[in-house]
């Protein structure tokens, strides 16, 4: 039976929940994958999306940070909660569906404005987040799993407006391209999106920063649908809803979906 699933860093759940329910009413995505929900599990107000047919949820959230939560209409359970790297951040939610696919995701830490350890601990926090996603996936060795989220890295060089220019630029520095490639390589990850778009420039991310966003277009692709081989071959009609980045008081990210023939 198919399945599609988004994933999209919604910048407060609390404050855009309408948002969501718009998504949801016009989309209707089977599982709904939020990323920086910023709110406690107790207050994410899931009587708006149960209405709308979500019945099912697993969330890790925190007052005010980061926060990740899956909402489904397929029953699902809690499939784990790790704390990478140590932080005590709600930064990882897995949901196990009906249908035994596990769905993992994640809001890797941003790693702030200078691409050095040394002068900057929250990206060293970054590399380290990644480096336990990796040794994680390597050790799980993950089958029937979806991993999503804000990984706040666009690894390609047309994954961002200008691959030359944002080379020293926190989420497309080598170092943490080359990070995020030992992670996928570690869970033998198949980057969906790019399976079925595997050329031209695509983003899911602008600035709040520029003034008119859309015409100025200087985006990065941060957020990432990534599958195990045994199911990838499943996956089809990747798409990005650039739209919903101008809707009113949007999040800077905009909504990824995968469709899944499972």
């Amino acid at each position: 039976m198919p399945f599609t699933l988004a994933t999209w860093n919604i910048n407060s759940v609390r404050l855009r929940a309408e948002l969501v329910a718009k998504l949801m009413r016009e989309e209707g995505p089977d599982v709904l994958c939020l990323q920086e929900c910023k709110s406690p599990v107790d207050k994410i107000p899931v009587e708006i999306f149960q209405n709308l047919g979500y019945a099912h949820m697993v969330a890790s959230g925190q007052k005010g940070y980061n926060g990740v939560a899956i909402f489904s209409k397929i029953p699902m359970e809690e499939a784990g909660c790790f704390d990478f790297a140590n932080l005590g951040h709600a930064r990882h939610i897995a949901g196990r569906l009906e249908n035994g696919v596990t769905v993992h995701n994640f809001y890797v830490p941003a790693g702030g404005d200078v691409a050095d350890r040394e002068v900057n601990e929250k990206f060293g926090q970054k590399l380290d987040y990644l480096t336990d996603m990796r040794d994680w996936a390597h050790a799980e060795a993950p089958q029937k799993s979806i991993l999503v989220g804000d990984l706040n890295i666009a690894p390609r060089e047309d994954d961002v407006w200008s691959h030359k220019q944002l080379l020293k630029v926190v989420s497309h520095t080598p170092i943490e391209v080359e990070h995020m490639a030992e992670t996928m390589d570690a869970g033998n990850w198949v980057d969906i999106t790019r399976q079925d778009i595997p050329e031209g420039l695509l983003y899911s991310w602008w600035s709040y920063r520029a003034r008119d966003w859309d015409a100025a277009d200087k985006g990065r692709r941060l957020d990432h649908v990534w599958a195990t081989p045994d199911i990838s071959n499943s996956a089809h009609s990747s798409r990005v809803l650039r739209d919903v980045r101008g809707w009113e008081k949007p999040s800077d990210h905009a909504p990824v979906f995968a469709t899944f023939d499972l």
